[in-house]
């Protein structure tokens, strides 16, 4: 990837040649990332875009304890969460609130990413629904390691704890998700 110094300095002079260069060589990795927390193309699209806006405005508080691309993992899983508590709250908050019940497959987000077949769309609908109920460092170390393929050092850095915290937290996200998804794939098999 990109790491050098020369290239991050010239984003903190403000090149725009160099913020073009990180968003050719990153945009794929951001918007991957932020799709697999959101589950929603578009929002995914929307919080690359902010991503990169941060980091414009942000390049100056970039100190090189880790890489640049660590870095923008982190801001874009901040990102991601940051959304989707804003939604959250426009969904529930506010004066008006949902009359009728809710059936609770209505919860369950129609996952958007590309790399599903359709058939297995609705497997992948549960699977991402159950994630999306762990605990949010959970889910975050499940999802920077299992959909993005990360090694457990990676996750980490970017989450900021000791490779143990990481590989406890991987144990109990799947857990979780196997109580979770034991009742489904029950009845799926049976």
């Amino acid at each position: 990837m990109l790491e050098n110094q020369e290239l991050i300095a010239r984003l903190k002079n403000g090149n725009e040649a160099a913020f073009y260069e990180v968003v050719q060589s990153t945009q794929k990795l951001v918007y991957n990332a932020a799709l697999n927390v959101v589950q929603n193309a578009a929002d995914a699209e929307d919080i690359t875009q902010d991503v990169y806006l941060k980091l414009f405005e942000k390049i100056d508080g970039f100190k090189g304890d880790s890489t640049l691309s660590t870095w923008l993992y982190r801001i874009t899983i901040r990102q991601a969460l940051d959304y989707e508590k804003k939604k959250k709250r426009k969904r529930h908050g506010g004066g008006l609130q949902r009359i009728w019940m809710r059936d609770e497959m209505e919860d369950i987000a129609e996952p958007d990413n590309p790399g599903i077949l359709l058939h297995h769309k609705e497997q992948a609908a549960y699977l991402f629904a159950a994630i999306k109920k762990l605990p949010e460092p959970q889910r975050i170390a499940f999802t920077l390691q299992q959909l993005e393929g990360l090694k457990v050092g990676e996750v980490a850095e970017i989450m900021k704890r000791s490779e143990a915290g990481i590989e406890s937290l991987l144990v109990r996200a799947k857990t979780n998700l196997r109580k979770t998804l034991k009742n489904y794939y029950e009845q799926y098999l049976s």
